[in-house]
């Protein structure tokens, strides 16, 4: 995705305050009937480049499949395009201190920053569908009043937010959306109690698209 370079340079100049690294731009089919939103990109993915990349790209790969579904299909992005990280001091069995800099979720503030970037992909694709993964991506278009345990493998029709033009505050859409709140892909690797509950989230997703496509195909 190319996003306007005027809005781009101003977001990155202002990202410096924080402790954010990189910049992964959302990917994929430009003209997708599904956005995948996520939280942000991880270590990874800032070195590849790739939404997705290691063992959740694996299982997001997987279950893409399953509904007959793949990444050249679909686009895919996050709330902050820039890894969130923080410093951590470590003192190793020799006495010696080290840094490391582990992924973090981001704050309200960067999430905001970003925002004018996730606005502008869903006014230029348009989904029929957007997928939230995990809480993060879910809050930002819903609100914080939402939790992916309480609403995930739902289909949500609503207005979302979208930040005002002086980025002051969020507002909501005039247009409604179809949300469909899921777990993230790495949920499954820290709790494997939530395998078949997210395998079930994929197979109502898949009937969901095919009645809106249909739906979709039928007006035409």
């Amino acid at each position: 995705m190319e996003y306007p370079t005027k809005l781009k340079k101003e977001i990155m100049e202002q990202s410096k305050k924080f402790q954010l690294e990189g910049f992964l731009p959302g990917r994929g089919a430009e003209d997708a009937a599904i956005m995948l939103v996520a939280e942000a990109p991880g270590q990874t993915e800032i070195k590849t480049q790739i939404p997705f990349s290691g063992q959740a790209g694996k299982g997001l790969d997987k279950a893409l499949a399953k509904i007959n579904l793949y990444r050249e299909d679909i686009y895919m992005t996050s709330v902050v395009k820039s890894r969130p990280y923080s410093v951590k001091q470590r003192t190793n069995k020799s006495g010696e201190e080290k840094k490391s800099y582990p992924n973090r979720t981001p704050n309200q503030t960067e999430i905001k920053l970003f925002a004018p970037f996730l606005d502008f992909e869903i006014k230029s694709i348009a989904p029929k569908v957007i997928v939230t993964l995990g809480n993060s991506a879910m809050n930002r278009l819903l609100g914080n009043q939402y939790t992916v345990s309480n609403y995930h493998g739902q289909t949500l029709q609503q207005p979302i937010y979208k930040l005002s033009k002086d980025r002051k505050n969020y507002e909501k859409t005039e247009k409604n959306y179809y949300i469909y709140p899921m777990y993230h892909p790495a949920a499954m690797l820290y709790n494997r109690d939530l395998e078949k509950t997210i395998d079930q989230d994929w197979d109502n997703l898949y009937v969901l698209i095919r009645k809106i496509t249909s739906n979709t195909k039928k007006k035409k």
